[in-house]
């Protein structure tokens, strides 16, 4: 029989395990956690005897005291552990939410991000929020923003519409960065990008395998099966991910490009859950990751 002292009990259970969930979601996942995250596939077509580890850092979100720079040169250190041939750096440098203590300085995020090692050299494409943060761009409907140009002041390079051939030992590819999708916000809802895939692919002017930087995961849908990989953030696994599903995901397409590495049409594309947040600093089943990918 439910009494009146065992409801109350009931209640005071459930309150006592919300507030632990609260806790554990807002204080200790995003702030406390560093996965590293391994995948090692051999994509359709990839050259016999070609061995390449990349080295994934993906959605920063630079604020205290989620993201501080202390936490940035720890990330950088991580990474730069991991012994990659190539890192690269899928974009949202900036924060993306209002619930800071204060921000990061985008020559200061920069320059701890300056201190990534690799001997293919450190390679970054700008994400939504870097171009949502910067009111000029939103304003004038055009870059270089903010975040462009505190990545080259550190020695960056970053990739819109572009693609290079790189030579790993004597194994050519190519990795292309694409411009962001939702760049410019004309809307509730309604954005316009900056994306260009068919300008960007069109730079490949052989047949080495071509690696794809593409901060939203959504453009999968239209990449070709030329391309050996997509590496996308963004979704931040829907930042809330239980047992393989998240309830909420910036996605038009929901949980299908949510998180991890998908396969479709022989076509691969790996998301990275990334490492700060967005809208919200809430991470449950979803701790902040660097992606470490091995292909060959």
């Amino acid at each position: 029989m439910l009494t009146r002292r065992r409801f109350i009990s009931g209640l005071a259970g459930v309150a006592a395990a919300g507030g632990a969930f609260a806790s554990y979601a807002l204080g200790i996942e995003p702030l406390w956690r560093l996965n590293m995250t391994r995948y090692r596939l051999k994509p359709q077509g990839w050259p016999e005897g070609m061995k390449l580890k990349i080295a994934v850092v993906a959605d920063l979100h630079a604020c205290k005291p989620y993201m501080p720079v202390a936490r940035i040169e720890e990330i950088v250190a991580a990474t730069n552990a991991l012994g990659a041939d190539i890192t690269v750096l899928l974009g949202d440098f900036m924060s993306g939410h209002r619930f800071t203590s204060g921000p990061v300085a985008s020559a200061d995020w920069a320059r701890a991000l300056g201190g990534l090692m690799a001997p293919l050299g450190v390679h970054a494409i700008l994400g939504n929020h870097d171009w949502w943060d910067d009111r000029t761009a939103q304003r004038h409907r055009k870059g270089p923003i903010e975040a462009r140009l505190a990545l080259e002041a550190a020695g960056i390079p970053v990739y819109e519409n572009h693609a290079i051939r790189l030579k790993n030992g004597s194994h050519p590819f190519w990795l292309a960065g694409l411009g962001d999708q939702i760049a410019f916000v004309i809307g509730r809802g309604r954005f316009i990008g900056v994306d260009d895939l068919q300008a960007t692919l069109a730079k490949v002017t052989d047949n080495a395998p071509v690696i794809l930087l593409a901060h939203e995961p959504d453009i999968f849908t239209k990449v070709p099966a030329r391309v050996a990989l997509t590496l996308s953030g963004h979704t931040h696994g829907g930042q809330v991910r239980l047992f393989g599903y998240s309830p909420v995901v910036p996605s038009r397409y929901g949980n299908r490009f949510a998180y991890g590495h998908i396969v479709e049409d022989n076509r691969n594309l790996i998301v990275s859950g990334g490492l700060g947040c967005s809208i919200m600093p809430v991470r449950f089943g979803m701790p902040p990751e660097i992606v470490e990918v091995v292909l060959g």
